[in-house]
């Protein structure tokens, strides 16, 4: 496996990521996906081959902030380190950044995947976050 920055957007292969995955807000408007890509901060991906396996997506400023947007690996693909590695990669990167903010589905799973990433959930650190 390979991560590197995903520089030339592919429409057909960030469709397909993101429907494997259930994310239809994303897919019901695939301008507005393609415009984010395009405006994103930073995006990696991980690759066997020639074969997309997931992404990661960063937003931000890349000094004082970067926010995690998006973290996908094709389901036939978790659980292989992949989420792991396309974390790390991207951590290496902004090691010098003070807050590294992501949001999840509040599940046992994400709640432990993200813990052993090194991340706190808000409450723990006396924070909150809102959202409109």
């Amino acid at each position: 496996m390979e991560i590197r920055e995903y520089t030339a957007y592919n429409e057909a292969e960030i469709l397909k990521l993101y429907s494997s995955v259930g994310w239809t807000a994303y897919t019901n408007d695939p301008k507005a996906l393609r415009q984010g890509f395009l405006n994103s901060l930073r995006i990696l991906a991980a690759y066997e081959d020639k074969e997309l396996l997931g992404i990661i997506r960063a937003v931000g400023d890349g000094y004082t902030i970067v926010y995690i947007q998006d973290i996908l690996v094709f389901p036939e693909h978790q659980r292989e380190g992949i989420g792991s590695a396309l974390i790390s990669a991207l951590l290496e990167q902004f090691k010098e950044v003070r807050q590294i903010v992501l949001s999840t589905d509040t599940t046992e799973k994400n709640i432990a995947f993200y813990e052993s990433q090194g991340f706190t959930e808000m409450p723990k650190l006396g924070c909150c976050s809102f959202m409109k």
